[in-house]
């Protein structure tokens, strides 16, 4: 249980620390193009949640997510106290990633976004993104585990681009993401509803794989 815990640390410190500080980097070298702020962000965190899941899953199963974690608990492949480990040990790692990033690039280490994000169009964003996120990682290793770490990348990749909310698509990034006033934020009173729609987003999935890839996908 420890050794998974850490790999769970490890993976969301690194994991928010990379959300933030991309952005951070992004937002000063684009020069006020947002776009190529984005672009930035995007490219810097799907590559480092290909790197993650490919060194941390095999350990922990490399969730850094309570809305993946809540799809293995549904499914029965984690048991409820480790579920709820894994969720306190996520947020508390990626948390202080955040903060290392503030550090880093000169930031007060105390802060709460002002950027606004709500929104019908921004909640059915937060489900569709992590829907589609919990279903790739369920269909993937069913179908070829081997290509969860890239397919995972990529698709968060993708999703930063055809999703109204830039997909979050993670309760615990969502509520780290409330502490930076930085590119990556979000205003604290706007965490409650990116979250329902990611849990909702998460359920939803474990039904459908469980249609298309039967009961032991």
């Amino acid at each position: 249980m420890s050794r998974r815990l850490l790999a769970e640390a490890i993976g969301s410190f690194f994991l928010f620390a990379c959300v933030i500080g991309s952005g951070i980097m992004a937002e000063t070298l684009a020069g006020g193009n947002v776009a190529i702020a984005l672009l930035g962000n995007t490219i810097a965190t799907g590559a480092i949640l290909a790197v993650l899941i490919a060194m941390l899953g095999p350990i922990s199963g490399a969730h850094f997510n309570p809305a993946v974690t809540l799809a293995f608990r549904i499914r029965g492949e984690i048991a409820t106290k480790e579920a709820l480990l894994f969720v306190a040990v996520q947020l508390i790692a990626g948390i202080i990633g955040v903060w290392a990033a503030h550090v880093m690039f000169d930031q007060p280490l105390m802060q709460y976004s002002l950027k606004p994000r709500t929104g019908a169009g921004q909640w059915l964003g937060e489900f569709i993104a992590t829907f589609g996120l919990v279903l790739t990682i369920l269909g993937t290793i069913r179908v070829n585990a081997a290509w969860v770490p890239a397919s995972v990348g990529l698709y968060i990749s993708a999703a930063y681009w055809f999703t109204s909310s830039t997909s979050f698509a993670n309760p615990a990034i969502t509520v780290a993401r409330s502490l930076s006033n930085t590119f990556a934020g979000i205003a604290p009173v706007d965490v409650a509803g990116f979250i329902l729609a990611q849990l909702a987003g998460a359920v939803a999935a474990v039904l459908i794989a469980k249609v298309l890839y039967g009961k032991a996908s």
